[in-house]
């Protein structure tokens, strides 16, 4: 039996694999270990006066570079699809 490579994985990749592989219970482990190996970025404190406008931006900011990497998915797959059609 051969032993998955967690570490050799990109973050989307090792994501997917785990998605694909729900059992795998050391799969899961490597994700989260990995998730939370990341710096945490405080937004805001809750004391803070502007508190739900801070939140509030960051959560559009996120949104934002999500809707431009769809935007971005979306555009490849068109173009490669343009690119492939036979005149």
């Amino acid at each position: 039996m051969s032993q998955t490579n967690y570490d050799a994985m990109s973050d989307a990749e090792l994501k997917q694999y785990f998605l694909k592989h729900r059992g795998d219970q050391a799969a899961f482990q490597a994700y989260l270990d990995r998730i939370n190996q990341r710096p945490r970025r405080i937004i805001a404190r809750p004391d803070e006066p502007d508190f739900d406008e801070k939140v509030q931006a960051a959560i559009r900011q996120k949104l934002e570079a999500i809707r431009s990497s769809n935007i971005q998915r979306t555009n490849m797959r068109v173009e490669g699809a343009s690119d492939n059609r036979d005149d």
